[in-house]
């Protein structure tokens, strides 16, 4: 052995005899410490992934809509709701669900339509409530029901409409003025109609009139004593459509102021597939008069309106 051997040999036994030599025990203690840490740390790592996967699964689960997830600890309650407002948990709260159509194979009814404008039906008979009532300072008291005719003659005028008729009903009524006293003569009166036409037709009823007046611009009536002569005025907007026009003719000798005419009006208003005709024939020559017509037209198309609603 070289001496320089011998050297390290002699300087590695003299560092060793003053180290102290760990016992036996001490050693044990030591690697069962290590043990139960690198146990311990296995089990933190295994529970955070399983933790992991649990939150992963509930975010899963929640996502198909089959479950919501539950609010967080501090998140506070829902506000009461009634049954009819909650939501249902299949249908999200800001849409709403759309009926599935019915399989036409099936023998289902399609489902009916609730929007648009509901189509009006022809009514077959005609109620008393249908006929308008005058206003209390123009009542005299005087109607009574009547099957005379509907329109004043207009030379030879026929009318085809006339096949459609469903239904028809008249009346005659006398009012007065407001300064009239009630128990005076009556101030005019009116021969008042409604007509039920099949669905339609009504329309023709009043492109005839308006053609018969054009046709018939001068007459004699059947007295043979005085000649009236018919036009065609703006009628106004009275129902779906309207007719007006005027007879006039010099009052019979011994009436009314010289050089004046005694004037009717007659007025034919369409709703729907009714036509009603207010015809003014005064009260002993009296003349009409527009503003009175107009304002009982309109009580008339209303009291038609009510009663189709």
């Amino acid at each position: 052995m070289s001496a320089e051997i011998s050297d390290l040999y002699r300087s590695l036994t003299v560092v060793a005899d003053g180290v102290e030599v760990t016992r036996p025990e001490l050693v044990r203690r030591r690697a069962d410490r290590r043990a139960r840490i690198r146990v311990a740390s296995t089990a933190v790592a295994v529970v955070v992934l399983l933790g992991g996967v649990a939150v992963g699964g509930r975010l899963a689960f929640s996502a198909d809509g089959s479950a919501p997830l539950p609010p967080p600890a501090d998140t506070p309650g829902p506000l009461p709701t009634g049954p009819a407002l909650r939501p249902s948990p299949s249908v999200p709260p800001t849409l709403s669900a759309s009926p599935t159509p019915p399989d036409s194979t099936s023998g289902g009814s399609p489902p009916v339509s609730t929007t648009g404008p509901a189509v009006p039906r022809t009514p077959t008979s005609i109620p008393d409530r249908a006929f308008f009532s005058l206003a209390a300072a123009n009542e005299r008291g005087l109607e009574s029901w009547t099957k005379s005719e509907v329109l004043p003659k207009l030379c030879a005028a026929n009318y085809p409409s006339d096949s459609a008729v469903v239904q028809r009903r008249g009346r005659f009524l006398a009012y007065k003025r407001p300064e009239s006293p009630a128990e005076s003569v009556p101030d005019g009166s009116y021969r008042h109609t409604i007509t039920i036409y099949r669905a339609g037709r009504a329309d023709d009823v009043l492109r005839e009139l308006r053609q018969a007046v054009r046709d018939c611009p001068v007459q004699k009536l059947s007295d043979g004593t005085r000649t009236w002569r018919q036009r065609l005025l703006a009628s106004g907007e009275y129902g779906d459509e309207s007719v007006l026009f005027e007879m006039r003719s010099p009052y019979p000798d011994g009436m009314g102021e010289p050089g004046a005419e005694e004037v009717r009006l007659v007025r034919a208003v369409r709703i729907g597939d009714v036509v009603t005709v207010l015809w003014e024939q005064g009260w002993e020559h009296t003349t009409a008069e527009r503003a009175r017509v107009d304002a009982d037209s309109r009580r008339a198309v209303a009291a038609i309106e009510s009663w189709l609603d």
